[in-house]
């Protein structure tokens, strides 16, 4: 069964929350990064994106880079002030999105657990990716960007949160991308009953976004247990900040694609190609609402496709629509034998709406886009049940956690 545990959180104060708080540091690159923090000290995108207070260009892996982020951490301590609760709790964090809400609980994960596939995966991570986490959170010696998590629903769980949420918040408050974000901090007590029902309600928690983050907190336990003597395997660099939500609360958008090239066919000729093994049909809507069809746009026009073949037939991974398109349309048809490598795709995330894509196409950057059905949290659970591992760019998550609200330090 899976642990969550109470922790020292380190907390803004309730009144400067609003400006510490920041977007996750994956999410925007360093001028977005930099716009947003402009005219706030406070925000936490100074720790998580330091490249935007040094010389522009600079390497984002240079050892600066990185002990910018700690003077940064250090200096907003300081005078936020960030401060180190006195008694380990849990937290409930509760998101609202376009009158849609999910209410999770924020812990701190076993890195152990992790590696045992407790916590499952079901996405690759990348080196590279791993190494700059590890080296920020190494440097911080604190866990500031929480993974997401997900579980099978538990009644017993939801009615401790439900009647958690029920008392003042320690902070509440709307971003200023019209999110609203609100936190309570859970008593010893309650902390304690919340943290035995994970253990005997949730046998595993399922990463829903955070894979790198996640496995840089089982690296960076790896790498301090060696260098303390004593190590027991309960001290606090053993784990790590997650949020933990569940499963019906959950809302996956689609990850959307668009291609620069249709290979040197003619749209007359890609499509006739199309129809070899799709349907197709011409729409007024772009939305893909059901799994099992995709929808694609060329030169100002929607087309729907069904497969003609048993995508059930095709496995857990071979029938996610991701996987069905990049197989039989991406690499036969337009060449992109690895989505993960080739520059002539990109992904956009479902936030930005299928008029982005028509945006897209319509500038002629981009010669045509493919709007797809959201993945199911069932079948996100099935396939890291099952051991395997998603297309890359298959689910898009909305409302995003913060930064900076909650950090785990070791």
């Amino acid at each position: 069964m899976a642990q969550f545990l109470a922790f020292h959180g380190l907390l803004p104060e309730p009144e400067k929350a609003a400006l510490v708080s920041a977007v996750p540091y994956d999410v925007v690159n360093t001028e977005e990064a930099a716009e947003l923090a402009k005219g706030n000290p406070l925000s936490f995108l100074h720790v998580s994106r330091p490249e935007i207070d040094m010389t522009p260009g600079i390497d984002l892996h240079d050892d600066s880079v990185y002990a910018q982020a700690k003077t940064a951490f250090d200096k907003l301590c300081a005078e936020a002030p960030l401060k180190l609760d006195e008694k380990e709790h849990l937290y409930i964090y509760q998101l609202e999105m376009n009158g849609r809400v999910q209410t999770g609980v924020i812990g701190a994960a076993s890195a152990s657990e992790y590696q045992a596939g407790i916590i499952k995966k079901h996405e690759k991570t990348r080196a590279d990716k791993e190494d700059d986490r590890t080296r920020h959170v190494m440097t911080l010696r604190s866990h500031t960007g929480p993974a997401f998590f997900t579980y099978r629903d538990s009644n017993k769980i939801d009615a401790l949160v439900e009647s958690e949420t029920k008392n003042a918040p320690l902070f509440n408050f709307v971003a200023p991308d019209g999110i609203r974000h609100t936190l309570w901090r859970v008593d010893e007590a309650k902390s304690c009953e919340l943290s035995e029902l994970f253990s005997t309600e949730v046998p595993v928690f399922y990463i829903a976004d955070g894979h790198h983050r996640s496995a840089a907190a089982a690296r960076t336990a790896k790498e301090c247990a060696p260098k303390n003597p004593a190590h027991t395997g309960k001290e606090d660099y053993n784990f790590f900040l997650a949020v933990a939500f569940p499963a019906k609360q959950l809302a996956i958008m689609p990850y959307n694609r668009v291609v620069k090239s249709l290979n040197g066919m003619s749209e007359e000729e890609f499509v006739s190609k199309l129809s070899e093994k799709f349907e197709i049909t011409s729409t007024d809507d772009a939305y893909a609402y059901a799994p099992g069809e995709f929808k694609f746009y060329l030169s100002g026009v929607w087309k729907k496709a069904v497969p003609k073949f048993d995508i059930a037939a095709l496995g857990v991974i071979g029938s996610l629509d991701v996987s069905y398109l990049q197989e039989f349309v991406l690499a036969p048809m337009l060449n992109i034998a690895d989505p993960r490598t080739s520059k002539d795709i990109d992904f956009i995330g479902g936030i930005r709406g299928t008029q982005e894509l028509e945006k897209l196409v319509n500038s002629g950057k981009y010669a045509v886009a493919f709007s797809m059905p959201a993945v199911t949290v069932d079948q996100l659970m099935a396939i890291a049940d099952a051991g395997e591992i998603m297309p890359p760019k298959s689910t898009w998550f909305e409302p995003k956690l913060r930064d900076g609200l909650v950090s785990h330090n070791f």
